[in-house]
């Protein structure tokens, strides 16, 4: 848990204190709120919440929040333009901050892996992802670790409708834990740094029994 690997967070700026920047991919406006495609949105939130924060603030062309984790600053970010345009505000708010793509972590959606997985790893191709191809052209790099959180496979509907359809009855319990880990390997991430945390996390599943 954040909360206990991490310490209490604080709103208050900290003298010093390093920087990370935690970006959850999705859609904005209402209609696509928990879609398979915003799991990123609904990962970072749950992690602010962990820290009693909500990521609201309008900045950058994103909805954001600062919290701390000990002696690290985290942003906390849910770019409010589409999907295949998220690079915008991270490359802004990484610029502001003068954060290195090595202290920014992703988190988006993968059709490739099962409802109730996640894939930590620190650096690499867009793997068909718009998002992250976006995000990899605006910072002219793409050495950032991303978290895949899996929504299963489309099957036989069309891709671009099955990212933007919701989750059934039977996957919601599944998907609900499943972003509690991907949470814990976020804690993971920033404590152990990311080998551990793809060690730890990548063999774990949302079906698994705690």
């Amino acid at each position: 848990m954040i909360g206990r690997l991490m310490g209490v967070g604080s709103l208050e700026t900290k003298k010093g204190a390093s920087m990370k920047l935690i970006v959850g991919l999705g859609n904005p406006e209402n209609k696509y709120d928990d879609t398979r495609h915003n799991v990123g949105f609904r990962v970072v939130d749950t992690l602010a919440g962990r820290f009693g924060a909500t990521v609201r603030r309008k900045k950058f062309n994103a909805l954001a929040e600062e919290v701390f984790a000990e002696e690290t600053k985290l942003l906390l970010l849910k770019p409010q333009q589409y999907m295949n345009r998220s690079g915008h505000a991270v490359a802004t708010a990484a610029g502001f901050y003068k954060i290195d793509p090595a202290n920014i972590l992703v988190v988006t959606d993968d059709m490739a892996l099962d409802v109730g997985r996640v894939r930590l790893r620190a650096k690499g191709s867009a793997g068909g992802h718009n998002g992250l191809k976006d995000i990899i052209a605006r910072l002219g790099s793409d050495d950032f670790a991303r978290l895949r959180v899996g929504i299963g496979d489309s099957g036989r509907m069309n891709a671009a409708a099955f990212v933007l359809s919701r989750f059934s009855a039977d996957e919601r319990e599944i998907i609900d834990r499943t972003i509690q880990t991907a949470v814990d390997a976020i804690g993971c991430w920033l404590r152990d740094g990311v080998d551990l945390a793809m060690t730890r996390y990548n063999a774990k599943s949302g079906t698994d029994e705690n």
